[in-house]
């Protein structure tokens, strides 16, 4: 793959560097069953001045103007929705052709996790996932893949976006302390900040929106945004089976045909504490859980010995869904790191993006099988 010309240099480096104007160059718990569910900046023109007598200072009773606010990037907008399979970036940086590819994999149900616009293996997971149940021969993102996806998935995948009064709205906690003992003290495990929200609804990573997003305040409504568009094709039905793969580190939903549902990176298990293995059936789901921490159960955090009860909120050990199965204390659940996704080990349990662990709930019930394959 090439890198293209230098305007679209310009937003590489936008995305992965310093801001250029535009037109530049250059776990285990058994939780309690909650029922619920480049940019330029505007400038204001400069006021005439006598080039020998200061300006005239404003009148008392004149407000001052706030600052406008910075403005998306129709530039940024324009190159990565009509990205090619070609335009990729310099190491380190954000490539067009894998943002692009990345939101219609989430849209096909073929989720890569956060999205970020660079390669690893959750995304190379997810185009491996995709081409085998579409049946299409290659390897990676090559152009059969990348015509089957535009295909499937067509339509703009940045849009701007108004922020709304629901979208900034907190409460939130900006400093979650690491030890449960002070978390179990907390009212709820809310979002650190907006930008924590905002990724989670549009499947980003903070590093992303904020790169895309430049100056902008992420916490004051009325501001415009570039986002993600990751509305989802629908999925008709409900899961048959879920395949937990250990190898790949997936989790794969299957209708009653065998074809695949919906696809998901996970992180599942350790070496110390290793997922389970065989066939267990879903228990119960809870929606925005309550965290009981036992370590005689399960494994032992810092120097907390007795049980504790971690309230709610995507912050939560176990983020905002828990699925339980009938093998006591184990189950597939969210959690307050989706970067971390198969990147690190969890507790003997799976773990996914909140989102991801939120749609996989919204496809099972009470009953289904799931299949931990090594």
């Amino acid at each position: 793959m090439r890198v293209a010309g230098a305007l679209f240099a310009g937003v590489i480096a936008l995305l992965a560097g310093p801001v250029l104007a535009e037109g530049q160059s250059a776990q285990n718990p058994a939780p309690t069953q909650n029922p619920a569910p480049a940019p330029a900046q505007p400038q204001a023109p400069a006021p005439a001045q006598n080039p020998t007598q200061a300006p005239a200072p404003a009148p008392a009773s004149t407000p001052a103007q706030a600052p406008a606010s910075p403005e998306p990037s129709h530039a940024t907008l324009d190159i990565v929705n009509a990205a090619k399979l070609s335009d990729t970036a310099p190491k380190g940086g954000v490539s067009p052709a894998i943002l692009r590819a990345e939101v219609m994999l989430d849209r096909v149900n073929v989720s890569p996790g956060v999205i970020d616009g660079q390669d690893g293996n959750n995304f190379k997971d997810a185009l491996a996932t995709y081409a085998k149940s579409r049946n299409l021969k290659g390897h990676g993102l090559d152009q059969k893949v990348w015509d089957s996806l535009l295909k499937e998935s067509p339509g703009p995948v940045l849009v701007i976006h108004t922020l709304s009064d629901k979208d900034v709205e907190g409460p939130f906690a900006p400093d979650i302390p690491k030890d449960y003992e002070k978390q179990a003290e907390m009212k709820r495990l809310a979002y650190r900040s907006p930008a924590q929200k905002l990724g989670a609804m549009f499947h980003m990573s903070e590093r992303l929106l904020a790169a895309l997003n430049p100056g902008v305040d992420l916490g004051k409504a009325g501001g415009k945004i570039l986002v993600t568009d990751v509305t989802a094709m629908p999925i008709h039905g409900t899961a048959k089976s879920v395949v937990v793969d250990k190898h790949k580190g997936q989790v794969l939903a299957y209708d009653r045909r065998g074809h695949v549902l919906a696809a998901f990176p996970a992180t599942i298990g350790s070496r110390e504490l290793p997922s389970p293995s065989g066939s267990y059936k879903v228990k119960g789901i809870a929606y925005d859980p309550i965290y009981y921490y036992d370590p005689d159960k399960n494994f032992v955090q810092g120097d907390n010995h007795q049980k504790l009860k971690l309230p709610p909120g995507p912050n939560n050990p176990v983020g905002s869904v828990f699925i339980a199965l009938t093998k006591p204390t184990y189950g597939l659940h969210g959690t307050p790191d989706p970067d971390k996704i198969d990147k690190t080990a969890s507790h003997g349990c799976v773990r996914m993006t909140n989102w991801d662990a939120n749609e996989l709930a919204h496809l099972v019930k009470r009953g289904i099988v799931v299949h931990f394959k090594s």
